[in-house]
């Protein structure tokens, strides 16, 4: 059988070129190459012999799968899935065999006509980076004539039996989505990773749409929102392994980012001569203004050859994505996990293969390289732009900071960086996340943007700096006049470049005394904390790997009270092996100079995606495979844990944790595992084992665990969910989902009085330690060590230096006999002053 199939015209019409249908998508080739048809007839014919592989609910749209495995979609006009089916009647359903010219679909032209925004009818083959085109039509044709399009197959020939089968053994499951702001950029990242590592064909169903699992651009495209119900689709080798692996990582809630900064709203205009803007990062500065111009490119629209642009293509993505890996790399290293973040779903775009094809489809078309780029960058720009998602639509900027680091590699005359004045506030249209990075931190004191969101990945990386930063202010900030000096108050949302000198000097020693404090608390953090009346609390710091280990020591912190192993390799596709996790945990004991660490195994499952670990979906993660229960399931990745563990020096120097324990028994499994290897392993010495109270099961057992365990550690954000009953990834529950909550006061007493009959400490590793309003409460009800953000740790010893403990035990007391967390906040408020001297 001939690996060439030749389609006749499904339509009787005008041949146009894809270029000239007006919708990014199908322009720019990003659901393959084809032609399309002005139609002149009613009437869509199957344009070969085939199996009908898809057919839209809503009719608009079918595929069939040709003798030669040629998938081709058959798309009736444009934005027509709006249309919910009228004006379509379609006579085939899915699996059915077909011959050319048997009908396929009726179409009322006139119906559609009136509602759709064009008739255009598109003809491509989705799977046309498999496939050698000829687009052998033009100009008018008659329904079903011979000559529309050849189609040849460039690998082996599909047989039909061999199709037939393939189809059958296709499987399907449905998802939600649970990624906050649905699929942009970074779970799209994910998604590919995941995809990327099973070699069968993987398809996302949306809204009678479908995309490529591993292409992120054509995930993005489908315009996929938070809550929203997909179905996958995997056929082929692993099929059931990629399909669970791919549900999972759509299950898997991830925060966009943003979850702190409110929901923009339009900025209106100001009657005091400020201008105003949306808060994307709070603070204060006081600076000179710099306008930095963005500068348009010029491209040559023609190359010099298919195969010389290509090549440039090829060898300039491998450059950037080098240089966007490096970026990875250092960001990593420094311990900047939304810088890491960002740049790695660069990398994702950068690895994308519809993007790739587009541009390589406008080089076969005879564009250049720098051309080809640009035209697909921006044919995914209008997609998103024109999706009505903000989120989706603020990933324009992440499309744009790839397109300029291509052309610089493509054009040569890389940019340099700006050169800033001390104290800049830089005045931009909008900024990728690779200039602002690029800009000298050490000048940089704020950042005011025409454009841009509290959500785009700006915003985020300027929160995570610390950088004051204002956006969405309108064409009004580049009227602002280089060189004079402002006042930014981000937080109140709001630009005044014409403050006197008695309001800028005010604002100047405002912000110098903040800055003293954080000095002074810094300076003051290296010494025991101690309440008034001589109670020592040990304050040690959460962290995720040996950089922050070392900012944790250079903020006084006493010691690590918890390191998250599964952040050390979150972002490998592979499992670390027993050296690699024993090298990593040993660079944080050694980072710690001489201080104790808590390392925490493996916290898997639930709202914590590791890539490596193919989880199984679950109706509901949060009560099935999570933490210690993942080890149990897969003992090996335990096993390898516990062994790397055993290896560190010195053993007197760490302590391990056990995450999500039910009961003693979960402890007594793993001790009983840790004394085993170590007797493999020829170590004597057992380092200390402590348990995560996070279930009010172990806060009720907590004397029996303590009986066994060397110490016991509060996770409140896991113990608060489980207490309420309220999903920590819900955002309509995030104001009610508060650790004050008198419940959890009381099973945090009953974990301390039931540990204190044993002689165990109590430590909290949670989100309420890192709270400083909630450290008398803590301190009251005798917890003895608070694990914070290392950035936190000036503060929260200053606030324990100057708390009486037993006022502080008084008004714990007190504080459990309230009926809501918002009465206990309002007591701890009203009583600020007596308690903190």
């Amino acid at each position: 059988m001939s690996a060439t199939v030749t389609l006749h015209a499904p339509l009787a019409g005008v041949v146009l070129p894809l270029s000239a249908v007006p919708d990014p998508v199908f322009a720019g080739g990003l659901m393959g190459q084809g032609l399309a048809i002005e139609p002149l007839s009613s009437t869509l014919l199957a344009p070969c012999d085939g199996e009908i592989s898809q057919v839209s609910n809503t009719g608009h749209a079918v595929t069939v799968r040709a003798a030669n495995g040629a998938e081709i979609l058959l798309h009736i006009g444009i934005d027509t899935v709006k249309l919910g089916g009228h004006g379509f009647a379609t006579r085939v359903q899915k699996g059915d065999r077909v011959q050319r010219g048997q009908p396929l679909v009726d179409i009322d032209i006139d119906s559609v006509a009136r509602r759709a925004p064009s008739l255009i009818t598109v003809v491509v083959v989705t799977n046309s980076d498999d496939m050698a085109l000829s687009l052998d039509a033009s100009g008018l044709v008659e329904a079903g004539a011979p000559g529309f399009l050849t189609v040849t197959a460039q690998g082996a020939i599909s047989h039909p039996g061999a199709v037939h089968g393939a189809e059958s053994s296709a499987l399907t499951a449905s998802a939600v989505v649970a990624h906050e702001g649905g699929l942009h950029a970074r779970p799209c990242a994910l998604l590919q990773s995941v995809a990327r590592r099973y070699p069968c064909q993987i398809d996302i169903h949306f809204a009678g749409q479908h995309a490529n699992a591993r292409s992120v651009v054509a995930v993005m495209g489908l315009g996929v929102g938070e809550g929203d119900s997909v179905s996958v689709h995997a056929s082929g080798e692993q099929a059931a392994e990629a399909l669970a692996a791919v549900v999972a990582a759509l299950q898997t809630a991830s925060h966009a980012g943003h979850a702190a900064v409110a929901a923009p709203v339009p900025v209106q205009a100001r009657d005091d001569g400020k201008l105003g803007g949306v808060c994307a990062a709070p603070g204060l500065a006081v600076g000179t203004l710099v306008l930095l111009a963005e500068q348009e490119r010029t491209v040559p629209e023609r190359g010099h050859g298919v195969e010389p642009e290509l090549a440039a293509l090829n060898a300039a993505l491998q450059k950037v994505r080098d240089r966007v890996a490096a970026d990875v790399a250092q960001a990593d290293k420094r311990g900047a996990h939304a810088e890491s973040d960002i740049f790695g779903a660069h990398l994702a775009l950068l690895e994308d293969p519809e993007l790739a094809q587009a541009a390589e489809r406008y080089i076969l078309d005879g564009r250049s390289a720098a051309y080809a780029y640009r035209s697909a960058i921006r044919a995914q720009s209008e997609v998103l732009l024109g999706l009505g998602n903000a989120l989706l639509a603020e990933r324009v900027a992440d499309l744009k900071d790839l397109e300029r680091r291509v052309l610089d590699v493509l054009l040569g005359g890389e940019e340099a960086a700006p050169q800033l004045p001390a104290q800049a506030i830089v005045v931009a249209d909008d900024l990728t996340p690779s200039q602002l990075t690029r800009l000298p931190r050490e000048q940089l004191a704020g950042v005011v943007l025409a454009r841009g969101g509290a959500t785009n990945h700006v915003a985020i990386l300027c929160r995570a700096l610390a950088i004051p930063a204002l956006v969405a202010c309108g064409p009004a900030a580049l009227a602002l006049a280089a060189g004079g000096e402002a006042l930014l108050n981000a937080g109140e949302g709001w630009l005044d470049a014409h403050a006197d000198a008695a309001t800028l000097d005010a604002a100047r020693q405002d912000i110098a005394q903040r800055e003293q404090r954080r000095r002074t608390l810094r300076e003051q953090s290296a010494g025991q904390a101690r309440t008034r009346d001589g109670v020592a609390i040990e304050v040690a710091a959460n962290i995720a790997n040996a950089a922050e280990a070392r900012d944790a020591v250079l903020n006084g912190a006493d010691g690590v009270g918890l390191l998250r192993t599964e952040f050390l390799f979150i972002d490998r596709h592979d499992a670390p092996t027993e050296d690699e996790q024993r090298a990593a945990c040993q660079d944080v004991l050694d980072a710690l100079e001489g201080r104790t660490a808590i390392i925490r195994t493996l916290d898997a499952g639930g709202d914590k995606d590791v890539p490596y670990l193919s989880l199984p979906p679950e109706d509901n993660p949060a009560l099935g495979l999570r933490g210690i229960r993942t080890g149990f399931a897969m003992p090996a990745v335990l096993d390898a844990q516990l062994r790397a563990l055993l290896q560190l020096k010195p053993l007197s120097r760490l302590r391990i944790l056990l995450p999500m324990v039910a009961d003693v028994a979960d402890l007594q499994r793993v001790r009983q595992r840790l004394d085993e290897l170590a007797a493999e392993l020829g170590v004597s010495e057992r380092p200390q084992l402590g348990v995560m109270i996070e279930v009010p099961s172990a806060a009720l057992l907590a004397d029996q665990l303590a009986e066994h365990a060397d110490f016991l550690s509060i996770g409140t954000n896991d113990l608060t969910q489980y207490t309420l009953a309220m999903d920590r990834c819900h955002p309509a529950l995030a104001a009610n989902l508060d650790a004050l909550h008198p419940s959890l006061l009381r099973l945090i007493a009953l974990t301390v009085h039931g540990a204190a009959k044993h002689g165990k400490w109590v430590g909290v590793c949670g989100a309420l330690a890192s709270d400083p309003q909630a450290t008398p409460v803590l301190v009251g009800l005798g917890v003895t060590e608070l694990s914070v953000s290392p950035s936190l740790v000036p503060e929260i010893k200053d606030t324990v230096r100057r708390l009486d403990s037993s006022a502080c035990q008084q008004l714990a007391l007190d504080l459990q006999s309230l009926n809501s967390a918002q009465q206990v906040r309002a007591r701890l408020q009203a009583d600020a002053a007596a308690l903190l001297r």
